[in-house]
Formats: C-alpha cells, sequence, structure tokens
C-alpha cells in the first residue's frame, strides 16, 4: 500500500468515523431549555466538535491499524472471504 492510497482509505476511516460518533451525548437547546435567537430548537446546545474529532481520530487510526494489520501483515484479501462456495467449474 502506498502513501496515497494509504491517506485515502485512512480518510475514508476518520469521515465514516465522524458520523458514528458525531450523535452520541448532544442535548437539544429545546432539552436544555436555552433556544438562542435565530436558531431552531432542534440545534444542539453544546456542539463539543473538538472533543468529538478527536475522539473520531482515535477510532479511525484504531480502524486503519487493524485493517492494516490485517491486509498488509497478515495478508487477508477479497478472495479470503468465502461468502458464497466456489462453483465446481471454476476450480
Amino acid at each position: 500500500m502506498g502513501l496515497a492510497s494509504g491517506l485515502a482509505i485512512y480518510f475514508i476511516f476518520w469521515w465514516v468515523s465522524l458520523f458514528l460518533v458525531l450523535p452520541f451525548g448532544v442535548r437539544t437547546q429545546a432539552e436544555e431549555d436555552d433556544v438562542r435567537l435565530g436558531t431552531i430548537a432542534s440545534a444542539p446546545a453544546h456542539s463539543r466538535i473538538v472533543w468529538r474529532m478527536m475522539i473520531t481520530t482515535l477510532l479511525a487510526t484504531t480502524f486503519f491499524a487493524t485493517y492494516y494489520w490485517a491486509v498488509e501483515i497478515k495478508g487477508l484479501g477479497l478472495d479470503d472471504l468465502t461468502f458464497f462456495p466456489m462453483p465446481e467449474s471454476l476450480r
């Protein structure tokens, strides 16, 4: 795996991890009884985006390390996934 493909795969893991982390622990302005002028009641009261980005980075790094270990160290690939048995005519 080259540097560019490694960074691209890490970016995909990071982006997916961000969407996994975003909904957890969100309290709306309506739940906090603090609806600010110009916002809707369902807007987050405290976004804590820096904290969420740190958790996302940790999660994405864990996912990428697992992927790297499985593909580069252990040599696993798509041929190793046997969801369907291979027909006899292709063996």
